[in-house]
């Protein structure tokens, strides 16, 4: 063991607690500052345990998958309760914040849409935005050309035995997942009988938290975006809270929130 580890420089907190760098004399400038940056330290750990989780779903290992996911779920709770923080910030507050944000913008987020390409959340162009990062653009690409988690958790169906056709499975990959009745009638078997398929179905609970929690989080961004600043446009040029209510309606895994109804 190495005695001369500390706790400080075991987590490297002199780098950390010096990255806050306030460019105005605005008080609320330092929690606009540390919220935005610890949200992207729980993004950090979400994609560590997603892209490993994804992989022990192409393994058909599912009991460690279940761990990782689970984890991302308590994170996301984390993310979530952010929100109640920033919201302690007023207008007049955010007023004095905002001259000093040019164009920066929780959009420009390279993680949050890294976690929402492997969740399937899918469009290409959004890569556009990091092309001044070129490293980040080139993975973000490399997502595109992967299957997603939810893709891959559908290609585990078909491994299984059940009727997925090869058309999902040979989708464009880039592309937002698209609802298939076929799918749909595969979790539906899972859900009549979850003792006969009981990972499968812990997979698609799994899933279903994820997606719950995700939605929450949009959710938390659109209200506390309203009670800030109300229906202006936002830093990055997006139409603001129109545009975060319009996400709201945007399912990752659409069977496995359709199939309730179904069942």
């Amino acid at each position: 063991m190495n005695g001369d580890v500390t706790y400080s420089s075991y987590l490297d907190l002199e780098r950390i607690l010096s990255a806050q760098h306030p460019v105005s004399a605005a008080h609320d400038e330092m929690l606009f500052i540390i919220v935005h940056q610890a949200s992207e330290l729980w993004l950090k750990l979400c994609l560590h345990e997603l892209f490993a989780a994804r992989e022990c779903i192409v393994a058909d290992d599912l009991r460690p998958a279940f761990k990782m996911l689970a984890r991302v779920a308590r994170a996301q709770g984390q993310l979530i309760q952010s929100w109640d923080v920033l919201s302690t910030m007023t207008p007049h507050d955010y007023s004095t914040v905002r001259p000093h944000l040019g164009g920066s913008s929780g959009f420009q987020s390279a993680q949050y849409r890294m976690m929402e390409f492997l969740l399937g959340g899918r469009n290409p162009d959004m890569v556009t935005m990091h092309e001044a990062t070129p490293e980040v653009a080139r993975e973000l690409r490399e997502e595109l050309g992967r299957k997603s988690l939810y893709a891959e958790a559908v290609a585990l169906l078909a491994r299984r035995g059940f009727a997925i056709p090869d058309e999902v499975l040979a989708r464009d990959h880039t592309a937002t997942w698209q609802p298939s009745d076929d799918v749909e009638a595969a979790w539906a078997a899972i859900y009549r009988e979850p003792e006969r398929y009981w990972d499968l179905y812990e997979l698609a609970e799994k899933l279903v938290d994820l997606e719950y929690h995700f939605q929450r989080w949009r959710f938390g961004h659109l209200k506390t975006v309203e009670r800030i600043i109300g229906f202006k446009t936002g830093t990055g040029g997006t139409p603001g809270v129109p545009y975060l209510a319009g996400v709201l309606t945007q399912a990752f895994f659409p069977e496995l929130l359709s199939v309730r109804t179904a069942l």
